[in-house]
Formats: C-alpha cells, structure tokens, sequence
C-alpha cells in the first residue's frame, strides 16, 4: 500500500507520516529529507544554486540513503550520517531553492519510486500529484500559517535559539509562495485527496482522522 501526503510547510507532515507508517508497519520516506541532503551537497561542492545544470547532476549522482524505522529515520551523505546536519538553518533555505530546479525534482522523484516499490508513507509536495498520482490513499494536510508558523518555530527553537516567530512565519508564507508557484510540480491538491485542516486540532485527533480514512478504504 503507498500513502501519499502533501501539505505545506509545518502541517504535520512528518509527524503523521511517522505515526502512520508505525501504525501501518509500512517504510516511511520523508521527501523532504532528500532534497535537504542534495542542499547539503551543493553546499559541500560550493555550487552556485542558480547553476541548474550543475546542481541536477550533482542530484543524479549524489550518494543517499534513508534508513531506519519511522521514529528513528536517518539520512546518509556519501557514507556519513547527516540526518541533523540536514536540519540546519542554512540547509532549510538551500533546499527550498534546490527543491525549485526541474532536474533536481524529476532526480528525486525517481529515486522516490524505486524506494516506494516495496510499499511506503510518503510525504512531501508532489507525492500525491507526481511521484504516485496512484498512490491508495492521498492526504493533504493543512492548516493557517500563523499556527504552521506557532508548530515549526518551537522546532526552530530546538537548533537556533536566537529564532523569532516572525523570521519563522516570514519563512513559511516565501515558502508557500515558491512551493505554490513554481513551474515544475507545484505544491496543489490531488483531485481524488482527502483534504484535512489541522487548524486548532491536535496531532492525535489529526491522527485518528486519517486512520478512519485508511480503514474506511481499505
């Protein structure tokens, strides 16, 4: 069974993901993760991120690998763990440009295919439209910025204690602007995906929600 959920920034993607793969005993492969290590990449290689050209083939040949079960995922570079490296302010905005280049997203979409063969929760921005536009179920997760804003600024806090909630929402609305309006798979809702505001919910009854929709359907 593929599960496919998309959403913005900060509205529980990940967390969801993880609790339903467990729930589910299915791989969990959080998309993110893998363009945030090809950002990682790109930093390490000292490309200039406008350089499309360059920034793809370093995509389709970087070496990466997601590991682990859901609560425990680790993400590997070039046979090093880099799964907090990756959670990095500069990182974070590195990918959100990376994540933008064509090439870059049609790398990763294909490395997203071959590693959902075998059954998976997927989250990302494309999963439902793009990378399994069959996938069994299609969630897509949102909710207003300011409390997207609220869930990934107490994140932010974790690795940057000097972080503010504005810079936190500030980030999060340019991000929604370049993820809805980029020309290569924008962030959009599946026309067959189950739409759920998170807005004032908790993650628990966010949870059960999706669980009623997976037993409900299969």
């Amino acid at each position: 069974m593929i599960i496919a959920i998309d959403g913005p920034a900060g509205s529980g993607k990940s967390t969801l993901g993880r609790m339903l793969a467990r729930a589910l005993n299915l791989l969990y492969i959080d998309t993110g993760s893998m363009y945030r290590a090809v950002a990682l990449a790109t930093i390490d290689a000292a490309l200039d991120p406008a350089d499309n050209d360059a920034v793809t083939d370093l995509a389709q040949r970087v070496d990466m690998d997601l590991e682990g079960d859901p609560d425990s995922l680790r993400v590997w570079l070039a046979g090093r763990d880099v799964t907090e490296r990756i959670r990095d302010d500069d990182i974070t905005e590195m990918s959100s440009i990376v994540s933008t280049i064509p090439g870059v997203r049609r790398a990763m979409v294909a490395r997203q295919r071959e590693l959902g063969k075998r059954g998976a929760v997927m989250n990302g921005r494309d999963i439902g439209t793009v990378v399994f536009p069959d996938a069994d179920i299609k969630f897509f997760l949102d909710a207003v910025a300011d409390e997207r804003a609220e869930r990934r600024f107490k994140e932010d806090l974790l690795v940057n204690p000097e972080a503010t909630l504005a810079q936190t929402l500030a980030e999060i609305t340019e991000r929604d602007l370049r993820d809805t309006t980029r020309s290569d798979s924008p962030l959009k809702i599946a026309e067959d995906a189950i739409v759920i505001d998170s807005t004032g919910l908790s993650i628990q009854e966010v949870f059960e929600r999706m669980m009623e929709h997976v037993h409900r359907n299969h």
